[in-house]
């Protein structure tokens, strides 16, 4: 199992949303109004009057298989969307409760 966190400019939520539908990701948690900026050419996403867009984040636990497609899928969302943003972080998943 896997656990994915996702951070992107609030414009491609709905994008995200609809990448995990695709690809069977039906749980997940998500956080609005997120502030943050890339680490390598992103600008400053801060909802201020400088810099006024903002982020949002996900995170999800799946199976490996569906990781691996999802995972795929967001790496063609931010080859075509450099300018807004999308970052995934993934790890792996020892076990779950409940």
């Amino acid at each position: 199992m896997k656990g994915i966190f996702i951070a992107c400019n609030q414009a491609l939520y709905e994008d995200v949303l609809e990448i995990m539908d695709r690809s069977g990701v039906r749980g997940f948690t998500s956080w609005e109004d997120v502030m943050g900026r890339g680490s390598h050419q992103g600008e400053p996403h801060y909802g201020s009057h400088a810099w006024s867009t903002m982020n949002s984040s996900l995170l999800c636990f799946v199976e490996e298989q569906t990781a691996t497609l999802f995972l795929k899928k967001l790496q063609q969302l931010s080859d075509t969307t450099n300018d807004q943003g999308v970052r995934a972080f993934y790890w792996d998943i020892a076990g779950t409760v409940g």
